[in-house]
Order: C-alpha cells, then sequence, then structure tokens
C-alpha cells in the first residue's frame, strides 16, 4: 500500500428538497385546503477516524464528497425524504485543515471520533404551513437551503509514543528492525527510507508505538532532500531518540545539524524530551568509544548513551530510557499469557 500523508478533497452537503403547492382535491369535498408537504433535509458530510488505516491515499483516488439532495415535497402531506449522509474515514491522527492549509477545523486522535464537516440543508416548508385564517389557500412554499461547499486539505499525523531522528544512514530502520516486528527496507544508500514506518516495540513487559522518519540533512527546513515533510509525524511523540552514527567523520556536527533542523521547523519539536544514542558502536574499539562519548555528551549537555542496531548490544538500555519518558497512560502492558487446560473427551 502506497504511503500519502497530504491530500485535497471537495466536499459539498446536500441541498434541502423544495416545499410543495399542493391543494386537496377530492369529490364531495368543496374546500380541500392546501397540502403542500415539507421538502427533505439534504445530507451531511462527515468524518470519522477509524481503525486500521495509516495512510490517505483512498482519497487520492477519491477526491470528491458530494452527498444527495433532499427530496421535494409532495401533495397530500408527504415530506420529502431527508437525503443519507456521507462519511469521509480517515486514519487515526488526521488533522483536517481550511483551504488555506493553516486552519485547523479538526484534530482526529481518538477512535471513532465524528466531526460534522459540512451540514446539509434544511427542507423548505410546503404551502400547507403558510395557511392562516385570513389566507386559507396560499400558493407560496419555500425553496430548500442550499448546501455547504468546502475545499479543504487532509493532513495524517501518525500516532507514535516514540519518534526516531537522524542523518541518513544513522541506522533508524535497522533499530526498528532490531526492536520490533516491523520490516523497513534497509540499504548502504542514503534515503532508503521514503516514507515514515512504525513499529511495536516491547521492553520489560510493557510495549510502545515508535515511528522511523527519513532522514534529515542540512538545510532540510527549506526543502533540501526530503525537507521536513515528514517531521510532523513526530510532533505527538512524548520522546524522540536521537541515533548519531559513530563511524561518520564528525558525529558532533551530525548532531548539531539535526538539532539545527528541528529549530527551525518549530512546532515545539526542539523542547521535547530527548534520548541521545551514538550508534553502530561495533565498529568501534573502546578507546574510540570512550573519545566520542565524551566529545559528544559535552555537545549534548547531557549523557549519551552506546549502541549497536546490528549486533544489539546496548538496545535494552536505549529502550529502558526511551520507555522512562513516556507516561504510563500510554504504555501498553503485556497480558500474561493464559494457561489453557488440555481438551479432554
Amino acid at each position: 500500500m502506497k504511503f500519502l500523508d497530504l491530500c485535497k478533497v471537495y466536499i459539498r452537503s446536500g441541498s434541502g428538497g423544495g416545499g410543495a403547492v399542493s391543494f386537496r382535491r377530492e369529490k364531495y369535498i368543496e374546500f380541500g385546503g392546501p397540502d403542500g408537504g415539507d421538502g427533505g433535509n439534504g445530507g451531511n458530510v462527515w468524518a470519522e477516524a477509524v481503525d486500521g488505516l495509516n495512510t490517505l491515499i483512498d482519497f487520492r483516488y477519491q477526491q470528491h464528497w458530494f452527498a444527495d439532495n433532499g427530496q421535494h415535497g409532495m401533495g397530500q402531506q408527504r415530506t420529502g425524504k431527508t437525503a443519507e449522509d456521507i462519511v469521509l474515514r480517515v486514519p487515526v491522527g488526521t488533522e483536517i485543515l481550511d483551504e488555506d492549509e493553516e486552519t485547523v477545523i479538526a484534530d482526529m486522535t481518538e477512535l471513532g471520533q465524528r466531526v460534522l464537516l459540512a451540514k446539509g440543508g434544511n427542507g423548505g416548508w410546503g404551502n400547507l404551513n403558510f395557511k392562516t385564517s385570513t389566507n386559507q389557500a396560499p400558493r407560496r412554499a419555500n425553496p430548500g437551503q442550499e448546501g455547504v461547499e468546502r475545499t479543504l486539505w487532509l493532513r495524517l499525523k501518525l500516532i507514535a509514543d516514540a519518534g526516531l531522528l537522524g542523518l541518513p544512514n544513522a541506522g533508524k530502520s535497522t533499530f526498528l528492525a532490531a526492536t520490533s516486528n516491523a520490516r523497513p527496507k534497509i540499504a548502504d544508500y542514503p534515503f532508503t527510507t521514503l516514507h515514515p514506518n512504525l513499529g511495536v516495540v516491547g521492553i520489560d513487559g510493557a510495549e510502545f508505538v515508535m515511528a522511523d522518519i527519513p532522514g534529515l540533512i542540512e538545510g532540510a527546513h527549506e526543502g533540501r532532500g526530503l525537507g521536513d515533510l515528514f517531521l510532523g509525524h513526530v510532533e505527538r511523540c512524548s520522546v524522540l531518540l536521537h541515533l548519531v552514527d559513530g563511524t561518520s567523520g564528525d558525529p558532533m556536527v551530525d548532531y548539531r545539524t539535526i538539532i539545527d533542523e528541528l529549530e527551525a521547523y518549530g512546532a515545539a519539536l526542539a523542547d521535547k524530551p530527548r534520548v541521545t544514542a551514538l550508534n553502530k558502536i561495533d565498529a568501534l574499539d573502546d578507546e574510540e568509544r570512550a573519545f566520542l562519548k565524551e566529545e559528544l555528551e559535552a555537545v549534548v549537555g547531557g549523557p549519551v548513551m552506546l549502541m549497536s542496531g546490528v549486533s544489539g548490544e546496548g538496545l535494552p538500555e536505549v529502550l529502558r530510557a526511551v520507555r522512562a519518558q513516556i507516561s504510563e497512560d500510554r504504555i501498553r502492558q503485556k497480558g500474561p499469557e493464559q494457561e489453557t487446560e488440555a481438551w479432554r473427551p
């Protein structure tokens, strides 16, 4: 399935049906009077957050969502049928923006959340509603109310508890593959990861969701490389895991590059709790590890952990440090395996 996290949709609610102008005409009834019914209401347009989706690709192939109009009123005091609503089913974590791409209409962060995007028009009154003591044969009826037409943007921000940051080839996908059942593409060239990946990571009986986004480079906030298009997917994370390649020429410069991009992006990403880890230590000897750790801690201003996604060295300690920054209400505890009694005839 292709990944799509930003798309444009056109919606329109249904117009209300017009009221009817009708008079009762039956044999032996001299003064039947008005009996025109009201029109039915137009259909509404809703958005609903559903389970099982992690992309907006469906809206690439269906961009227009138009509800039906209400049925017109009829004689014999018959009211027109109200049109059915239509529902845009979106992944949890979808932001619905106005046409200017800045005004947030709704943030679908909870499963089952529903938001009314466009209300259908009310049906018009039939001439039965205009009967008075002085106007017993009204020949007027109201037209139905027009529907609402809008252009909206849908922007998906994946719901994850922790996010991975780093330059291309820092080992983020390798780390995710080593600690979860996710199987992202891994190769020895930059920008192997072209779209975010999610994995459920477990440590000490607790599980949390980790997001791996494409690597950043210097000038990403200006659109270089893949730009900062995917940083929105870690805005909702409780903690960021910053992986620094220990085999690069200058890990300290690499660290500073990512921090500068976070600060340029904004959205309080630079202020989120971070765990910094020096990756690929399986390719370093003890002296190089100690030197780089000391130098990087001076730049970070805090502790730096050592790990290797390939050999698995230091992974449990890094996961525990990440898990400690996630609130308890977001952690899912693994349930104990229930022992089933053997079946007997």
